[in-house]
């Protein structure tokens, strides 16, 4: 067995660099933000001060800039924004709800739907629109169901991965390793030539990502899902065209699928009634919740009643304030010394003053059963807090009120008036990006002007949208990728492989192609595996004189098994930024996925195709 020589000094270093990043993605205590940066300018200062000559040429190391502008990053930031725009829309709010009351009754089968019909998806589509799509939808299921949105978000990513590697059209990887193959001499592959074995594996790959992946993702509330955890106690009113009217109590909280708790009920001021199930609810009606900021919210969505202080003669004015534009609700706290403490809100004219309109009391330890007619009657003490809602402007004006203390816990309301123009534009970039018209990087940063013009969402939720830790991981991986490539690191890699593979079988030689080929995409671009792998599999199957289709689609499948690094696809990449995972958590949901789709087709390649 003749090894290949040992690799020049610039692909040595970059392998042991890439062996460095690694270790630094793995450490908690280090910003996953700050290892890119860190391993991204060593990269660059090195082949700086230490030029590196190709082909007669010094590579030039500004050219590791480029990642900043590279399509798959500019992809990622634009769907980012444009999926913002679906968020602050409540565009996928009705389709939650679908969700949410099928997840109610069998959730472990609603999970598996989710699965199924992203891997479909993802077979015809770029998959990248699909996880944006369903992010979402799956954050606004874990909302309204209670449970955490960490355990299905990276297994709902992990299967548009599985389901992309069905088709030749499902990822840019398979046109690819597809054409590159062409181009070497080997018959033209048609789009479901290798979707037996893809299946076959695929749903292999499903079952695990339906019952076991969510048992190792972190049970942790992400930000997204991250709501008040205050209960407060609030009145909501039923107006007359409320689907409530005629209806008894049970209909409101079956609307609400079961998530409304009413602690009383009132039929005109200071006239509470028998709290019954059965009892027929009337126009007038306050009905008495304790629950979440986001929840109150909510309820007052699906029962079209309304949340602010009724009965009163201010009621006009309040409705002004709750129609202006970028509404927030923020929660403050009546302290010792503040003018508030120990009067009401009507007294007070707290409306008047802070241009804002209260929803909500909260005080520790009691649930408030307000047998009143409004909130603004209520004697407030040290330690309520309050749910106000109002322009963001008047919240900020608030925060600098020594008055009272606002909590840094605002949330943004949803422009649900143009919830049908959100989805239009993330429809447009789907299917732009779908029929070829334009790539995705083009299609998503289009789309992302058009939320912005429409004010589907502004630039400070663009802005927001945006992670630098994406753009950092994305840039560095680009990097490495590139660096590996030019200085000869990843072909010394392949050519180790052909000469440790001697005399092994066919099948052998397949399965571990298809498994080095899976450690490279984890590690640099998928993009960059398949050129690299591509001719040594062609290489291979010439020296063994056989049929080199099972070993270039080795080289596919495997480049295909991005599931073990956050940094190995742009879909790892969103939802990463979503569900906060971290990079061990790729690695210990991701790697039994690689183990599993890698054994699964080495078992069934070379029954089919040698």
């Amino acid at each position: 067995m003749l090894l290949p020589s040992i690799p020049n000094f610039h692909a040595l270093a970059v392998l042991v660099l890439t062996a460095v990043a690694l270790l630094l993605f793995m450490q908690k205590k280090i910003p996953l933000e700050t290892s890119s940066l860190l391993i991204f300018l060593i990269l660059a200062v090195g082949f700086e001060l230490f030029p590196y000559e190709t082909g007669g040429e010094t590579f030039n190391a500004v050219d590791f800039f480029y990642g900043f502008g590279n399509e798959a990053l500019v992809a990622v930031s634009a769907l980012m924004i444009a999926g913002q725009g679906i968020l602050r829309t409540g565009a996928l709010d009705p389709m939650g709800n679908l969700l949410a009351r099928l997840w109610k009754k069998s959730p472990s089968f609603s999970f598996l739907l989710t699965l199924l019909l992203g891997a479909f998806i993802s077979a015809f589509i770029n998959n990248v629109p699909v996880v944006v799509l369903l992010l979402p939808v799956l954050i606004s299921v874990s909302l309204r169901t209670g449970s955490p949105a960490t355990s299905v978000l990276m297994p709902m990513g992990f299967s548009t991965l599985v389901g992309g590697v069905s088709t030749t059209i499902g990822t840019s990887t398979n046109l690819l390793v597809v054409t590159v193959a062409s181009d070497m001499g080997l018959k033209n592959i048609e789009m479901f030539d290798f979707v037996l074995p893809a299946v076959i594996a695929g749903s292999v790959s499903i079952l695990y990502l339906w019952q076991i992946a969510p048992r190792l993702t972190p049970k942790i509330e992400i930000t997204l899902t991250d709501g008040s955890p205050r209960i407060f106690t609030a009145h909501l009113e039923v107006t007359e065209d409320s689907p409530l009217v005629g209806n008894p109590l049970s209909k409101a909280i079956e609307l609400t699928s079961g998530a409304m708790s009413v602690s009383a009920l009132e039929r005109g001021e200071g006239k509470p009634i028998y709290l019954d199930p059965g009892v027929i609810l009337q126009p007038g009606d306050h009905i008495v919740i304790n629950d979440t900021p986001e929840q109150l919210k909510e309820f007052e969505r699906l029962l079209q009643g309304t949340l602010f202080p009724v009965g009163s003669t201010d009621r006009e004015d309040s409705e002004l304030l709750l129609e202006a534009a970028d509404q927030q609700i923020a929660e403050i706290v009546i302290f010792q010394g503040s003018p508030l403490n120990g009067t009401t809100l009507k007294s007070y004219h707290f409306a008047e003053r802070s241009g804002m309109t209260t929803l909500a009391i909260h005080r520790s330890g009691k649930k408030l059963k307000r047998f009143l007619d409004k909130i603004s009657d209520i004697k407030l003490e040290v330690g309520d807090i309050l749910l106000v809602q109002g322009a963001r402007e008047k919240i900020l004006e608030l925060k600098k009120d020594t008055q009272v203390l606002v909590l840094d816990s605002t949330i943004d309301l949803p422009y649900s008036q143009n919830a049908h123009l959100a989805m239009a534009i993330m429809l447009g970039i789907i299917l732009t990006a779908a029929f070829g018209i334009l790539p995705i990087a083009i299609s998503a940063s289009c789309g992302a002007l058009f939320m912005i013009l429409t004010k589907c969402i502004t630039w400070r939720d663009a802005t927001r949208a945006l992670s630098a830790q994406v753009v950092l991981i994305v840039v560095t991986s680009l990097a490495l990728g590139k660096a590996m490539l030019i200085t000869g690191g990843a072909d010394y890699l392949g050519k180790l492989f052909v000469a440790l593979s001697g005399d092994a079988p066919p099948s052998l030689v397949i399965s571990g192609l298809m498994l080095l080929m899976a450690i490279f995409t984890n590690i640099i671009s998928n993009n960059a595996t398949a050129v690299i792998g591509t001719p040594i599999a062609f290489s291979i199957a010439q020296q063994m004189n056989l049929n080199p289709e099972p070993f270039v689609l080795a080289v596919l499948f495997g480049a295909n098994m991005s599931f073990a690094t956050p940094m190995a696809y742009k879909t790892n990449l969103l939802v990463m930024n979503a569900g906060e995972y971290s990079f061990m958590d790729f690695l210990k949901v991701g790697t039994p996925l690689v183990l599993i789709m890698w054994a699964t087709l080495s078992f069934v390649l070379p029954i089919l195709y040698l």
